[in-house]
């Protein structure tokens, strides 16, 4: 029995899988083709995200006018689109030339082409260094290969994925639609922060950081040396220390800030 149960729903996966290739070669033969759920890609299937969590992501990341946003792997370009009718410059990165041509009729039909954008590109050879938000919708290992590259860009950059996570790299907040039926309703966000980890020079100390992503633990030495554990949220420090809370800024190899009760710190790194 157990032998024909197999059996049966291989027959079922390849009748499904013939049937998604038939409708696609179809659509491809009449010169109006349609993206299909659940059709193969370079690196993930397609799927579409249902437009409620869409509207999620773009909340979390809250996108202006003033946002460059990419999309890696925008499908049928639903996310960039939405993005520029919120007034942002968007840009879809997809390697289904046929998925690009289909977003580019879609941004036209919705009249946003002049700030939705879409290009025929290999997301893990793309430049998106220049973006202020980067959306996806891929896989966890795929997340994990492109994590450095992201863990490189300006501090404060945010980071979206639909439904998939970055490893031990958790996100800054997560969002579930339970609205929805769809398999992929939760979106996480991630800031990019600043990159501490190291010995700080101060003017009457030092300040020694150890940073796992956007946490930080360590100690700091003004004559005495007392344990420190904070967070970053961008090119923003804050940390307590001793009872005290320190907050600052982060630009490159200095940081200036105020102490609880209005003292002023700098730091300078030293490694």
């Amino acid at each position: 029995m157990k032998r024909f149960h197999y059996i049966r729903w291989f027959v079922i996966a390849l009748c499904l899988l013939f049937a998604t290739a038939g409708g696609y070669a179809q659509s491809k033969a009449s010169g109006t083709y349609t993206p299909q759920s659940g059709q193969a890609g370079k690196d993930v299937i397609w799927e579409p995200t249902p437009q409620a969590l869409v509207d999620a992501m773009l909340d979390m990341a809250k996108v202006t006018p003033s946002d460059y946003l990419i999309d890696l792997g925008s499908g049928d370009g639903r996310l960039v689109i939405s993005a520029a009718k919120r007034g942002a410059t968007a840009l879809g990165i997809e390697y289904n030339p046929d998925l690009v041509e289909y977003a580019k009729r879609a941004a036209k039909k919705a009249g946003v082409n002049a700030r939705a954008s879409f290009e025929k590109a290999d997301i893990f050879e793309s430049d998106f260094s220049q973006a202020t938000v980067i959306t996806m919708f891929l896989l966890s290992e795929l997340n994990l290969q492109l994590r450095p590259k992201i863990l490189d860009m300006k501090p404060g950059t945010r980071i979206v994925s639909n439904c998939f996570d970055m490893g031990n790299w958790k996100p800054d907040q997560s969002t579930t639609i339970t609205e929805i039926s769809a398999t992929w309703k939760t979106a996480h966000l991630w800031i990019v922060p600043a990159k501490v980890n190291g010995t700080w020079k101060l003017d009457n100390g030092h300040v020694e950081f150890i940073q796992e992503f956007q946490n930080i633990t360590g100690e700091i030495t003004l004559g005495d040396t007392v344990k420190l554990t904070g967070k970053l949220d961008g090119d923003t420090i804050s940390f307590t220390a001793g009872g005290t809370q320190y907050t600052g800024t982060v630009s490159g190899n200095t940081i200036s800030g105020t102490s609880a009760g209005g003292g002023s710190w700098k730091a300078a790194r030293q490694h």
